[in-house]
């Protein structure tokens, strides 16, 4: 059998032993299709509230968000404190249960290079300055990333890991616009061929079961995807929670989830298209808890995995 090529192995095989994503929420980050700059909202799938700050081991700012255009940002300091109480707490977990040696500090939640420049700057820095960080990965969006502070990524690459991880979702325009993405694919090309001219290493997200999408068009996004040079993937299914534009469609039944079976059929196939120097981050997701509507499927990770692996038997693969 022949083991997907994941991070974790490309990370081993990197730094020689046990590294370890460490995911950060900060308050003030927000996106450009929830304030209103792009769209309201934001994305037909995504419960706002659920992006809270609060990791259990700090509070959030209530009311404060940030934007590229913001000239000041009178809670620095916090976000500072934030970004430290989660990497000591969430490191030294990793580490006791999973013997990690060195991290990664991934910003996380909402788009995280969406703000000043210098309090990205200040961030960044900081995260790196804490023990046994041997880089970053920043979430966001390709229209939320100025050519400052990818010059500055650029910079900071030469030292240590950096990634950059943007949501591509969809190579159609038309299934984009139905998520209230607020950009186009083109603009997310743009981005990610950008981020690879300078060095950069680019993890792509792809979702599969948009709405009105056929595997066909599922596995196109893939292709394009890996075409554009990306390092990196995150397979998602598209599951429903309350509180957003897409549980109302699929309580009107204007929206039916993925099947399981149809979700791994498009993943092993993307998967086994899949140019091997391409590491997998992610082959599922889900929620199991009371906000989640639908497919039932998406509750229990461990099944899906072994499901996952079910059908990437036959084709002497597994992850």
């Amino acid at each position: 059998m022949k083991q997907v090529y994941t991070f974790g192995n490309y990370l081993k095989n990197k730094f020689g032993c046990k590294v370890y994503k460490v995911g950060i929420n900060i308050s003030g980050f927000t996106c450009p299709n929830i304030d209103g700059t792009v769209a309201k909202g934001g994305c037909t799938f995504c419960e706002n509230d659920s992006f809270s700050a609060s990791t259990g081991e700090t509070r959030e700012l209530k009311g404060f968000h940030l934007n590229l255009n913001s000239k000041t940002n009178p809670n620095l300091d916090k976000q500072l404190q934030q970004l430290e109480t989660q990497f000591n707490a969430i490191s030294k977990r990793q580490r006791q249960e999973y013997g990690a040696q060195k991290f990664l500090v991934y910003f996380q939640s909402f788009t995280n290079t969406y703000a000043p420049f210098e309090t990205l700057k200040a961030l960044y820095d900081k995260a790196l300055s804490f023990n046994d960080v041997v880089g970053l990965s920043v979430g966001t969006r390709s229209d939320s990333i100025t050519e400052e502070t990818l010059e500055y990524l650029a910079h900071l690459n030469k030292e240590k890991e950096i990634w950059v991880e943007f949501g591509i979702q969809s190579v159609y325009d038309k299934t984009l616009e139905k998520i209230n993405r607020g950009h186009d694919s083109q603009n997310v090309k743009e981005w990610i061929l950008k981020s690879k001219e300078k060095g950069l290493h680019v993890c792509g997200h792809l979702i599969f079961g948009l709405p009105d999408e056929s595997k066909e068009m599922m596995l196109e996004t893939a292709k394009q995807a890996y075409e554009w040079g990306i390092d990196s993937v995150k397979y998602h299914p598209l599951y429903v929670v309350k509180k957003t534009a897409l549980a109302n469609d699929f309580i009107k039944g204007k929206f039916a989830p993925i099947s399981e079976e149809d979700y791994l059929d498009v993943l092993v196939k993307a998967i086994k298209i899949k140019p091997d120097n391409i590491s997998v981050q992610r082959v599922t997701a889900g929620i199991d808890d009371d906000s989640l509507l639908a497919p039932d499927w998406c509750r229990d990770k461990n099944r899906q995995i072994k499901k996952i692996n079910m059908a990437l038997k036959p084709f002497n693969l597994k992850y």
